[in-house]
């Protein structure tokens, strides 16, 4: 059956997934954007719905003065005995910790942290009862390992000592491993390469989960560092899955570059996605994945469970109902006071503080993840009580250093409808118009593979041009530090309170 790639569109990366029954669930990091670690569920691996996140509370997920791309890295989680385990890192905290729970909907506990450091842990729940802990770190020389012990996952205490098992395959920064316990052998599965245009996955086995591991003689599994198609780069922290059919799957990150056919750039802004590949054994009890290594953004496998329907990736939200979205994210550990759901009037109130999208903080701020590259999103908004200098509008988002946005703001005795934008050290508004007060101002940006646009109206019928930004200022590849994230469409309100409704945001990529 043929599906479309990816399965998760917008920033979604380091995917985990396990199988209960004829029911599947993927993770992905969030770094700093709050609630953290979302969680999908699927029962055909290609229709995915957001269940909501593993972490909820500050008690779970600390962030506050979280660098752009610290907070929590690469989770994995696992199912035993009835009870979903997850653990992960929170590289601004305390490091490796594991949450667990028996019903997903209705939440997860309090963190149980590991002393063992590093990042990408996973676990492995061996036959005999044995938990083994895996995770990455740096040896007393500084080059990354793989290390193991053994713990007890309800109380994170560690039960032996924690030791190497593996360097890697041969690449840089052997990262997110997965131990697993296959036709009685125990398989390691790594990324190497870094997560960039060199990404790769590679594969060894042994008979005891310490080793010595044997490695695939045709390592790597999945790389498209040399593909010349240019519609996929950097597939790699990949996870592996059985389904009920016996047929096998992986899934993994890969990114989009944000390119027109006649322009090739190494650049994206969509963030790393995750995409899906089949999975065959050879004889010798290796596996190929997809396309002897490669995936397509068009495939063909047997996919379980129910049939495959179109993938929606729209949102919107009249602001009727109580609760927020589960695609909502806020930035870092948010102040919930300063949004207010009015669903009587079918408004929200955001009211903006001192904290602005240029600071590392948690400005008043929700955005949701930008799905395609084309892409139309509109929002009403009002300033109720006008303060000198506030803002109040729309914004495409990738962190404090890297925004554009077009708000709605009051100078003197004039109302102002401004573009402003920040890439790396400068932050200035490039274009403005003075305009009537009015009741309300419709909002809109438009976004392609090269340009975002922005557009206000006074009517809410006929849209004004304000100006645009190029989407090559909001890419990974171009920002002043190493950052893992993708741009966010998002609503924000500073220095004074506004009013918006009927927020949109329409993908109209396939």
């Amino acid at each position: 059956m043929k599906y479309k790639n990816p399965i998760i569109s917008g920033y979604n990366p380091d995917p985990s997934i396990c199988r209960v029954g004829e029911d599947y669930y993927i993770v992905n990091s969030s770094f700093e954007f709050f609630p953290g670690v979302p969680v999908y569920h699927s029962k055909n691996l290609v229709n995915w719905e957001l269940l909501g996140h593993c972490l909820v509370n500050e008690a779970q997920l600390f962030l506050h003065n979280c660098r752009p791309s610290g907070g929590v890295f690469a989770p994995t989680l696992r199912y035993h005995d009835g009870t979903f385990f997850m653990v992960t890192t929170n590289v601004s905290g305390r490091g490796n910790f594991i949450v667990h729970t028996t019903d997903i909907v209705r939440g997860w506990s309090n963190p149980v942290w590991i002393d063992q450091g590093g990042i990408d842990p996973s676990l492995l729940f061996d036959d005999d009862g044995s938990v083994y802990f895996v995770s990455t770190d740096l040896d007393e020389n500084g080059e990354t390992a793989i290390y193991l012990c053994r713990i007890d996952p309800f109380t994170g205490e560690i039960l032996t000592g924690s030791m190497i098992i593996s360097r890697g395959c041969g690449g840089r920064y052997a990262e997110g491993p997965h131990l697993y316990k296959w036709f009685g052998k125990y398989y390691l599965m790594l990324a190497e390469g870094g997560t960039e245009y060199g990404h790769m996955e590679t594969i060894m086995r042994a008979d005891s989960p310490y080793g010595p591991f044997e490695e695939c003689p045709d390592n790597p599994i999945l790389t498209h560092r040399n593909d010349m198609r240019e519609e996929v780069y950097c597939t790699g922290h990949a996870d592996m899955v059985e389904d009920q059919n016996g047929n096998w799957w992986l899934v993994c990150l890969g990114i989009r570059p944000c390119q027109e056919k006649t322009n090739r750039v190494l650049l994206h802004n969509l963030g790393r996605e995750t995409f899906l590949a089949p999975v065959k054994w050879t004889k010798e009890g290796w596996p190929v994945v997809g396309e002897d290594g490669l995936i397509a953004l068009e495939m063909d496998g047997p996919l379980p469970g129910e049939a495959v329907h179109p993938v929606n990736r729209d949102f919107c939200d009249n602001f009727s109902w109580e609760s927020f979205y589960p695609q909502y994210n806020f930035l870092r550990n948010p102040m919930m006071k300063n949004y207010i759901r009015d669903t009587v009037n079918k408004e929200l109130i955001l009211r903006g503080t001192n904290i602005t999208l240029n600071d590392i903080g948690s400005p008043t701020w929700l955005g949701v993840r930008q799905k395609g590259f084309y892409t139309i999103s509109t929002v009403k908004v009002r300033i109720t009580n006008a303060i000198q200098g506030m803002r109040a509008g729309l914004t495409t988002f990738y962190n404090d250093s890297y925004h554009y946005e077009i708000y709605l703001t009051r100078v003197l005795n004039t109302w102002k409808i401004c573009l402003a934008k920040h890439i790396h050290d400068i932050f200035t508004v490039t274009s403005s118009v003075d305009i009537p007060m009015v009741e309300e101002i419709m909002l809109k940006m438009e976004s392609d593979r090269t340009y975002y646009k922005f557009f206000y109206s006074l009517n809410g019928n006929d849209y004004i041009e304000l100006g645009s930004g190029l989407v090559a200022g909001l890419c990974t590849e171009g920002t002043k530090s190493m950052t893992f994230t993708g741009t966010f469409i998002g609503l924000f309100a500073e220095n004074g309170e506004a009013v918006f409704k009927d927020f949109a945001v329409k993908v109209l990529d396939y």
